[in-house]
């Protein structure tokens, strides 16, 4: 079943199969272009690090590549730190909201959440309260190419888990694009445009702990 696909690929962000096919596909470049040495990673991954930490909240559009060729488009909201939000496009009934170090999955038309931590997908290290590209977080590529900048990492003490590329515009910083590698190697890449930085989001928007929160989404 789409759904059950889905739930089971959550970690990840993996897209069911089931979706159609995307027709307007993002000219970013791969992430694998123009690799830079480990001696001159260093300003590179201080300007990322420094732009990312300057993030309150974002909204942004974004379009979900699935390595099958699916594809579905929607609204995310990030409002740092810990939360983050993925309305779907209809028909897609599907919301995705990060919040209190977990992670929900809910389908509006069966009325099913179902949770997940947040440390189990690598997207959980861009809401954390300091993002750092050291520690517990191990750099495993930086390149360059035609103007963007590529960061890949992974959690130090959980290779399994999987690996986050970002995707960075230098000229205006601006994250542009991420591809989340899973443990079994599935991909799921999600481009971001129309992005807006540091307007005021409603804090309803995250809080799936409270009570009301279904209830206003069945307004919505």
């Amino acid at each position: 079943m789409l759904r059950r696909s889905l739930l089971a690929t959550l970690p990840a962000l993996i897209l069911p199969p089931g979706l159609a096919a995307a027709q307007n596909r993002p000219a970013l470049p791969p992430a694998d272009a123009g690799v830079v040495p480990p001696q001159a990673r260093a300003p590179l991954l201080a300007r990322a690090e420094a732009y990312l930490n300057s993030i309150g909240t974002m909204r942004a559009r974004f379009l979900q590549l699935a390595q099958n060729g699916g594809s579905a488009e929607g609204t995310a909201y990030i409002s740092r730190p810990g939360r983050m939000r993925f309305d779907y496009d209809p028909p897609e009934p599907l919301l995705l909201v990060a919040s209190d170090n977990q992670f929900l999955y809910y389908d509006r038309e069966l009325k099913q959440p179902s949770v997940v931590p947040v440390g189990a997908t690598p997207l959980g290290l861009l809401l954390r309260r300091e993002i750092r590209f050291a520690g517990d977080v191990e750099v495993l590529e930086v390149t360059r190419n035609a103007g963007f900048l590529g960061i890949t990492l992974r959690r130090r003490d959980a290779p399994a888990e999987g690996r986050l590329s970002l995707i960075f515009s230098e000229e205006p910083m601006e994250l542009r694009q991420w591809l989340v590698v899973d443990g079994q190697g599935r991909q799921t890449r999600v481009t971001l445009s129309a992005i807006e930085t540091g307007m005021r989001l409603e804090r309803g928007l995250f809080t799936f702990n409270d009570p009301t929160f279904f209830e206003q989404e069945r307004n919505r």
